[in-house]
């Protein structure tokens, strides 16, 4: 098991880098990562893959929501998708190797590779080695995360030496239609945190007084979580979490 940073625990994490596209700062763009680490926050942001087997910085397995076009990220080069125009921004989808030389270890970066089996099951590793390959080399506080098990014991085999964690939550029927009841009830439990060598987990705001969190807690995890939105919100979780992925105002700037 790889060591996280002390970084991540100390700097709040803006969630898909500190967006707003209201002041031209699409989810995942470059324009949100450098205001992030111009503000010293911590950046949490997604990875999907392109046709040619690129890891690309973006939420949505589809583009209409944040992009200037339609149909799966997955069906694009990272040619074509970094001439794609992110909504409310200038810029086209950056590609994860793009983000790792902007942010150039200065600030904590967090991971997610969104599941790629969807239903959270073995049919993963493209874009786990992508991801790996392009982390060779990088030097800073860096950590990988997904919700699929699967997708965080690929990258304890693609890059053993970078600490991973497993997105927690608590798996209801109306938030996880696409998964078999047996399905939620085990990621519930998080029984893989131990097997895949993750040393955290970033669980649901929510859910955060459920007692597995508070048993891994005690047992030594790490406990982050998603999503807060407010200062109430976030003196709310920090009772039990260490550190906040936030988006929609300011996080303090030094956890406690």
């Amino acid at each position: 098991m790889s060591k996280l940073d002390p970084r991540f625990v100390s700097t709040p994490l803006a969630h898909r880098a500190l967006h707003d596209v209201t002041d031209g700062r699409p989810e995942n763009s470059r324009a949100a990562i450098r205001a992030a680490i111009d503000y010293g926050y911590g950046i949490e942001i997604d990875l999907q893959l392109s046709s040619d087997g690129v890891a690309m910085c973006f939420h949505d397995y589809q583009l209409e929501r944040l992009a200037d076009a339609k149909g799966a990220v997955r069906q694009r080069t990272a040619a074509e998708l970094g001439e794609i125009p992110l909504l409310g921004g200038a810029e086209g989808i950056p590609t994860f190797a793009e983000v790792l030389k902007l942010v150039a270890g200065r600030v904590p970066l967090l991971v997610e590779i969104k599941d790629q089996d969807g239903i959270m099951g073995p049919n993963v590793g493209p874009l786990e080695e992508a991801a790996a390959r392009d982390v060779a080399g990088y030097d800073g506080p860096l950590a990988f995360m997904s919700f699929n098990p699967h997708s965080v014991a690929k990258m304890a085999e693609f890059a053993p030496d970078v600490p991973r964690g497993i997105v927690t939550d608590g798996y209801s029927e109306d938030d996880w239609l696409l998964l078999k009841p047996e399905v939620r009830d085990h990621l519930r439990e998080v029984p893989d945190y131990d097997r895949v060598g993750a040393s955290f987990i970033s669980h649901q705001a929510s859910d955060l007084g459920r007692d597995r969190v508070a048993a891994l807690k005690a047992g030594g995890a790490h406990v982050f979580c998603w999503t807060i939105r407010s200062p109430e919100q976030e003196a709310e979780a920090r009772r039990v979490a260490e550190n906040v992925t936030f988006e929609g105002y300011l996080a303090a700037k030094s956890a406690t």
